[in-house]
């Protein structure tokens, strides 16, 4: 037996052994989405295992909607974008006196000390460390260190020593053609030999959060036998947003098109109906001006088991390259996607799509506004080719009405 293949044996029976099991995703909800098909091969292959997911605290939404898992910690990791800002903000709380909370939790180092504290009294006997290609597994991988965790997996790009028992070279660089960010953790896990079937993304969606988004479209005029496409034109970047009045322009050349098959085929035209994050309503404004009024526009989502369900139940997405697109991969509804060329291997998995950008020699700056300040890998789609492609995909789903049994009045 080769050196190599032992050092592979060794680690699969490790790993094999594992009871608790620290799983580390500390970004935004899209990047937790792309990770849950590795989540579950670490379950499929650990059934008896206690998995714990460490996550940016707006992540523990997902505690409904993760079985997987057995429970998701929220921690504001010092060395993410928004877990940097979200300390700041506590720390500023912290001098002005004003915070009512225990100076020892949010002066600084303090939210780390307690989640440290934390780790090492639940014991887990191993941790992996997800991350992205530009992303740096050492911090993590020193929190997992300092815990007593004896097994660490991860991607490493420079040598890792003591803070990884299971060093993966890091060979992606953001590029075309590299891998999507699912198969890079996949093929994490499979180094420790977990290996799943189903390869799909996951989130299970509840009856009560259908329940509530049947009666929300019903309220906004959506017809019973009313199939619908759902717009969402926000994104947490700039870089990564098609001009929202595009967006409603798009919309209304693709509600002609509906409209004149409908008056052949005598089924109602599908509608078009709005939908945005927190803060995004301006956008929202945006495109129905654009769009001509004419549009639905339900109650926003109160949870994000809402918004899942306001997308499954669409017969098609069209969006921008952000949480509600790999939402949609998860529950399995087809999906426009105004793909920023910030990076490239988000693209939507393994569901219907199609993926509009134009080229730029600027392209995979991977900057949250554009640098160029031109943004052409987006305003350059035109909202002809918006329309054009939804109608590609429309066929699929258009005979499916939003409003299906059970009927309304059903218990949550």
């Amino acid at each position: 037996m080769s050196g190599e293949a032992a050092v592979d044996r060794d680690r699969i029976q490790r790993w094999s052994a594992a009871r608790r099991v620290l799983l580390i995703r500390l970004d935004n909800l899209g990047d937790v989405l792309m990770t849950t098909p590795a989540i579950a091969a670490v379950r499929e292959s650990l059934p008896e295992a206690h998995l714990t997911l460490l996550a940016a605290p707006a992540m523990k939404a997902l505690a409904p909607h993760l079985p997987q898992v057995d429970e998701i910690v929220g921690f504001h990791a010092p060395w993410m974008k928004a877990g940097a800002a979200a300390l700041d903000a506590l720390d500023a709380l912290d001098a002005g006196g004003t915070s009512g909370l225990d100076p020892g939790v949010i002066s600084r180092g303090g939210h780390e000390r307690r989640l440290l504290a934390r780790l090492t009294v639940e014991g887990y006997d191993a941790a992996i460390i997800f991350t992205v290609c530009t992303q740096s597994v050492f911090p993590a991988a020193t929190l997992c260190r300092l815990a007593g965790i004896p097994n660490v997996l991860g991607h490493a790009r420079e040598r890792a020593y003591g803070l990884l028992s299971d060093e993966i070279a890091d060979r992606d660089v953001v590029a075309e053609g590299m891998r999507h960010e699912v198969r890079r953790q996949l093929d994490l896990v499979a180094a420790a030999g977990f290996r799943t079937q189903d390869e799909r993304l996951r989130f299970r969606v509840l009856e009560h959060d259908r329940v509530a988004v049947r009666r929300g479209l019903q309220a906004a005029g959506l017809r019973p036998n009313q199939s619908f496409v759902l717009l969402h034109p926000g994104a947490s970047a700039p870089s990564r947003r098609y001009p929202a009045d595009r967006l409603g322009e798009s919309a209304r050349l693709l509600r002609q098109a509906l409209t004149a098959e409908a008056s052949l085929s005598g089924r109602p035209a599908p509608a078009i109906v709005l939908c945005a994050g927190p803060g995004e309503e301006p956008l929202v404004r945006e495109a129905l001006d654009a769009l001509g009024g004419e549009a639905l526009l339900p109650p926003p989502p109160a949870k994000l088991g809402e918004l899942a369900a306001l997308v499954e139940a669409s017969s098609l997405l069209i969006a921008n390259n952000s949480g509600p697109v790999h939402l949609a991969a998860a529950v399995g509804t087809p999906v426009v996607d105004l793909y920023a060329l910030t990076n490239p291997q988000h693209m939507p998995w393994q569901i219907p799509s199609r993926v509009l950008f134009r080229d730029v020699p600027c392209r995979f700056c991977q900057k949250s506004v554009c640098p160029e300040a031109h943004h052409t890998c987006l305003r350059g789609v035109s909202p002809r080719e918006v329309a054009d492609a939804a109608i590609t995909l429309m066929p699929r789903r258009t005979c499916e009405p939003a409003l299906a049994e059970p009927a309304l009045g059903a218990a949550a």
